[in-house]
């Protein structure tokens, strides 16, 4: 219906701008029809409208949820050239989609340029890049990403967390883990069900049975007791 009503413009002589084609763009994001918002994108330069942030935005995030990670890296390539600077926006979705793609390296080199193009990562940022270290087993990166955190002034939460256990986890590094898992607590970051799944797969893994179930054992007292001391410091 978003591409017909635009089809209709020019027969109402109305002249789209790059509003109607961004929310037009957005409808195909949200519907995944990430070739269709590629297209739009190809229009609006032939009909001479300059795209902007959220243009970009709207179709890098609709190539993303598609798997496209190629895609979104040729036009994030592409906006300097259209005179467009990412954004928080744009630089996560960029760095989500080279996540899912288990494309760490481009992952990190993404996050190395932000402070270039003057964007300030997030925990989001730094999450979905410890996740792409995470799925390609490269656990020392991981837990470097996580080190350099309170130096760019980032606060992990449990994502962030669950992320480098996981991968401490595929590689049988059960210290490391456990270790993760007490600065948590020290942080007053609330340890999930992935995060005690996590750590227990990482002991397991280190044949450390034994401390597995310990920790199965302290999972459920563990977390309530933490979000009681976290409630109390709030108040």
């Amino acid at each position: 219906m978003a591409l017909n009503l635009l089809s209709m413009m020019p027969e109402a002589r109305v002249v789209p701008n790059e509003i109607t084609y961004n929310a037009a763009i957005s409808a195909c994001e949200k519907s995944g029809q990430w070739q269709m918002a590629l297209n739009l994108l190809i229009l609006m330069h032939e009909a001479r409208v300059v795209p902007n942030e959220v243009t970009y935005n709207a179709a890098i995030s609709s190539c993303s949820k598609a798997g496209q990670w190629q895609m979104v890296l040729n036009l994030f390539s592409l906006m300097p050239e259209a005179r467009v600077v990412p954004n928080e926006i744009t630089c996560n979705a960029a760095i989500s989609s080279c996540e899912k793609a288990g494309q760490w390296q481009m992952a990190l080199s993404l996050l190395s340029l932000m402070p270039e193009a003057r964007v300030v990562p997030k925990e989001i940022t730094y999450s979905a890049a410890i996740s792409a270290c995470e799925k390609s087993g490269q656990w020392q990166m991981a837990l470097n990403l996580l080190s350099l955190m309170p130096e760019a002034k980032v606060v992990p939460n449990e994502i962030t967390y669950n992320a480098a256990i996981s991968a401490c986890e595929k590689a049988g590094e059960w210290q490391m883990a456990l270790n993760l898992l007490s600065l948590m607590h020290e942080a007053m970051v609330v340890p999930n069900e992935i995060t005690y799944s996590a750590a227990i797969g990482a002991c397991e893994q280190g044949g450390q049975c034994a401390v597995a179930v310990s920790l199965l054992g302290k999972q459920s007292v563990g977390s309530l007791n933490l979000r009681v001391a976290v409630r109390q410091q709030n108040v």
